[in-house]
């Protein structure tokens, strides 16, 4: 309980609906920067190629030892 409460001590005060709406409309405004794009399609294939490598060699490698293919 200790705990929780230290956590709960540590939450942001609730905010008005006024401050929400100006919060949300500033995250809204925010722009990409030249290379973000680049740096967000970069990061998605490192995180998604060596999964899809593993998926690959899951199916094949079976098909090849056994004359599937």
């Amino acid at each position: 309980m200790i705990l929780l409460e230290k956590w709960k001590k540590r939450l942001p005060a609730e905010k008005t609906p006024q401050e929400l709406d100006a919060h949300y409309s500033r995250m809204e405004k925010l722009e990409l920067e030249k290379g973000d794009y680049l740096a967000m399609v970069l990061g998605a294939f490192l995180a998604f190629a060596p999964l899809l490598l593993v998926l690959a060699a899951i199916i094949l490698i079976p098909m090849l030892l056994f004359g599937a293919l």
